[in-house]
This record gives structure tokens, sequence and C-alpha cells, in this order.
């Protein structure tokens, strides 16, 4: 561990990890929703480190991996559309789709523009008003609020070439579908910046109806270990409850201000998961004030159904519910590597897979 961080004191850090594993004294199954701490805790070797009696489960990741595959190919056509500019982030553009990607669809002279936020969307639909810029809204609460933002902007201006394909999730509906299943587990790792939106106090139901704890934590490797500190205490000693480890980016209530934005312009849908399924309310659409910048509305979408990866052998739907690991997938890096990959597992930044065949391979 390198010392530039306070956050990344080996001392510190073998102090808590001696802690844990000291008070680990039966099975303690604790899953981590967010791709940025399944990433921290493979990158930082803290699977290894722990007892085997503390075992580090990792869910849906990131809104990448859990992005449906007709939703992707509903991108893929816009793409193809004449005089429409598809405006993504870059870790969707080698997602594959049923036949294509947005990455080879671009090869093939495809309008497809790589942005770092919403805002670059709208510039480019001012720069280029004889093309619809269609920007592919994607993310958890942590960036919705942006594309909400960047809706509202479009409708002050009247920007009449700009919509949004909204592919936004929610992850609280998520959290619930994976508790109520058949799976195994004593306590949640919340994600930390996500948290900061919607605050401490949205997993409150998880100690409530479930009965296990929950941390919020943020993304050094002490932030890790003091938030699983806290938990697998609170599981030994039989306190459910949400403990908010993060407190320097996490308030109890969140941020209101990015709440109310959100309550104005992006309301729950059903959304589509990958390896979850249809969900009520676990996405976000447009308000029907923001109609006419709703990709939906706009173009007639063709119906698309979604592809069954794993005809491929491909098992990532089962790496997002967390019921294998990585390792577990005949793909695993051998068909399916980051350079070539079969499921959005591998290729996402912070997918599960890619954490796996980055920093685990010594554990295949």
């Amino acid at each position: 561990m390198s010392d530039s961080s306070p956050y990344r004191d080996p001392a510190a850090a073998q102090y808590l990890i001696g802690e844990i594993n000291a008070m680990a004294s039966r099975p303690v199954r604790i899953i981590e929703f967010c791709g940025g701490h399944t990433h921290a805790i493979m990158r930082y070797g803290l699977r290894r480190a722990l007892a085997p009696a503390v075992k580090l489960l990792s869910g849906p990741g990131c809104p990448v991996c859990v992005t449906a595959d007709h939703d992707i190919d509903a991108a893929i056509w816009l793409s193809q559309q004449p005089g429409v500019i598809l405006a993504t982030f870059g870790d969707m553009l080698h997602v594959p789709g049923m036949h294509s990607s947005l990455q080879r669809e671009r090869a093939r002279g495809a309008r497809v523009e790589v942005v770092y936020s919403a805002l670059d969307a709208l510039a480019l639909a001012r720069k280029t008003p004889d093309q619809h810029v269609v920007m592919l809204g994607i993310g958890f609460e942590t960036t919705a609020p942006t594309i909400a933002a960047a809706i509202k902007q479009a409708a002050r201006e009247a920007l009449d070439n700009f919509s949004v394909y909204s592919v936004h999730k929610l992850t609280p509906p998520a959290m619930r579908a994976i508790l109520s299943g058949e799976l195994l587990i004593d306590a949640v790792l919340a994600p930390g910046h996500l948290s900061a939106i919607i605050g401490a106090d949205a997993w409150q139901f998880i100690p409530d109806e479930y009965g296990i704890p929950c941390a919020t934590a943020g993304f050094e490797p002490l932030d890790i270990l003091l938030a699983l500190h806290s938990l697998v205490r609170a599981v030994i000693e039989g306190r459910p409850q949400v403990l908010n480890t993060y407190r320097r980016g996490v308030a109890q209530h969140g941020n209101q201000m990015a709440q109310e934005l959100l309550s104005q312009v992006l309301l729950p849908a059903d959304a589509d998961w990958r390896g979850l399924e249809m969900m009520p309310s676990s996405g976000l659409e447009l308000a029907p004030e923001y109609a006419h910048y709703n990709t939906r509305c706009r173009f007639e979408l063709p119906e698309l159904a979604s592809t069954d990866a794993s005809k491929r052998g491909c098992r990532c739907g089962e790496v997002l519910a967390a019921i294998i690991e990585p390792t577990e997938c005949p793909l695993f890096g051998c068909a399916c590597t980051p350079a070539h990959p079969v499921g959005p597992c591998m290729i996402s930044a912070e997918g599960t897979c890619s954490a796996f065949f980055r920093y685990g391979r010594e554990e295949i």
C-alpha cells in the first residue's frame, strides 16, 4: 500500500485486519454493491488478508454491467439512424449487443461521440443544429442528477435537436431483489458516492426489513476496512443498523438539492436489469413535462428482445447477482477477456470480471 494517502496507512490497515479476523468467530457474508469497492478490494488484496470466515461477495457492480441487452441494441440502432449523433460515456463503447457494439458501428461510419458529461452532449447539440444528438443516459443515482440538469438546460434553451435515452437505474430496488433471494447475506457494504446523493438513511430498509447491518464506505483501503470492521462487529453482536462510516462524503439525508432536481425531471419507472430481470420502479424515465427530450418519444424504436448471453456460455447474470464468482464462468480469461469481452462484466471499468481479471488472477 502506498502511503501517499492517509487512507492507505499500512499499520492502520494491519490493525483493522487483525481486529476483523479476531472478531469473525463465525462465517460472515458481506455483499458489496459497487464495482468501485470490488476493484479496490481486489487491487489491495483485502480478500486474501481477511480470515476465511469473512466472505466478500460482489453484486451488480455498475450501471454498464446491468444494462439489458435490448437497451444496448437500441443505442446501436439509434447510432445507425441518418442525422443522429449518439453521445455516450466511453465505457459503453465496447459492450456487445446482439450483433454489434457502438465501437464497431463507429468504425463503420456511425456518429458515436464519447462525452465526459451530459453538458458536453448539450454543447455538441448546439454546434450541430442539423443533427439530432441522443445522450445515452446511464448511471445510478450518482450521475442521474447531471442528466436531469442537462435536460432542464435544454428546455430553458428550447434546444430542439437534443434528447436522452434513459437507462438509469435505482439501487435500493436491486438490493431488495438480491436480499429477497436465496443468497445468504449477513451484511451490506453500501456504495459511498451513490450514498452521497441518496443519503445513509436511504439504506434503513436493510436493517428494518431484513434484519442485517449495512455500512456506507469510501473507496480507499482504510475506508473499506473501517466499514468491514463495523459490519463484522455488528453481525457478531446482533445489531442490525445503518452505519455511516464515510461521514466525510455522506450525509444522513444525502444531497437535498440533487434529490429535488431528480424528482422534477426523472421519475421512477420499471426497468430491465441484466441478471435481475425486470423490476418495478427500479429505473428512471423523463417526467411527462420533459417528453420532448425523451428519445423514446422522439423516435419510433423497434421492438428489440434481450439476447440470452448464457447460450454463448456467458454467466454475467449470475456474477451480477453474486450467485457465482467470475472464475466459475467457463469463458473467464479464455474466450472472454477485456480485449474480447463476451459480457459487460469484463469490459466495464467497474465490472466484477474485469476486477478479477486484472487483480485476482492468482486466485484462479
